[in-house]
């Protein structure tokens, strides 16, 4: 049995960083890649267990950034398996 899982989620640049939020939230997430519409990855963002949000405070920024220069992306979600 994989220790892992991942899923792919389709989403606009506006509503890109309030996804990646919220998936953070969720907690048993362990990486989130960003990648443009034709699967050029912008960004790669490790989590782990115990990351604060001042930790995460300029990875948040960039994805803000990024959102302001995309009109779609995939948000890859690497989750830990159940």
């Amino acid at each position: 049995m994989p220790d892992q899982t991942i899923e792919e989620i389709r989403v606009t640049g506006e509503q890109l960083l309030a996804k990646v939020k919220e998936l953070i939230r969720e907690g048993n997430i362990r990486r989130i890649t960003i990648a443009d519409k034709d699967g050029k990855v912008l960004m790669t963002l490790p989590l782990t267990i115990g990351v604060v949000g001042a930790i995460l405070a300029p990875s948040l920024a960039a994805i803000g950034a990024i959102a302001a220069l995309v009109t779609e992306c995939t948000v890859k979600v690497e989750r830990e398996a159940r």
